[in-house]
């Protein structure tokens, strides 16, 4: 075992680790920066399997742009920040499917190369993966774009309570703030 198969596991681990304090934490805001966390180490591994400009995507748009947006869709919500009891369920159901579908996953992976040394293709280069993006890739980019967008247009529509509503129903609400 290398130098850099200890790393690519040790930051395997750092991502599981911070994954399952993603989905166990009771704070949103701290779920939020554990996100970081496991994209980051992602990105690490990225780094040790030397695909750096993937890496650095991965930095720049994962880590720098969707968390961000995340982060700053619950704060323009006003979405309790805090520990939250409507999140207190039991996590044994979810637990036992991602046990069952892990388990799954491995099996299959076993079963489908049974321990045989796959070649790996000719290192990539920036101008490989950019025909690949931009020739397959481009119509999910397009669609993940556009609902990230509808998200965040959700997100300001649900803290303003006076959008959508009626003219005569702001008036009504005006008279009564202005009766009190």
């Amino acid at each position: 075992m290398t130098g850099a198969d200890v790393l690519l596991f040790a930051l395997g681990a750092v991502a599981v680790g911070a994954g399952v304090l993603v989905v166990a934490t009771r704070h949103l805001v701290r779920a939020g920066l554990y996100l970081v966390v496991c994209l980051g180490a992602l990105a690490g591994d990225y780094l040790v399997l030397t695909a750096e400009l993937v890496a650095w995507v991965q930095v720049l748009i994962y880590v720098g742009a969707v968390v961000v947006l995340l982060l700053f869709a619950v704060m323009l919500t006003r979405a309790p920040i805090g520990a939250s009891d409507d999140l207190d369920r039991p996590g044994w159901p979810a637990a036992l499917i991602g046990a069952g579908s892990g388990l799954g996953l491995a099996v299959l992976l076993v079963d489908a190369f049974r321990w045989s040394r796959v070649e790996l293709p000719a290192a990539g280069t920036a101008e490989r993966l950019g025909e690949q993006v931009f020739r397959s890739w481009v119509l999910p980019f397009e669609v993940l774009s556009v609902l990230l967008l509808a998200a965040l247009v959700g997100a300001i529509v649900l803290s303003r309570p006076d959008i959508g509503r009626r003219p005569d129903a702001a008036a009504a609400a005006a008279d009564e703030g202005g009766r009190r």
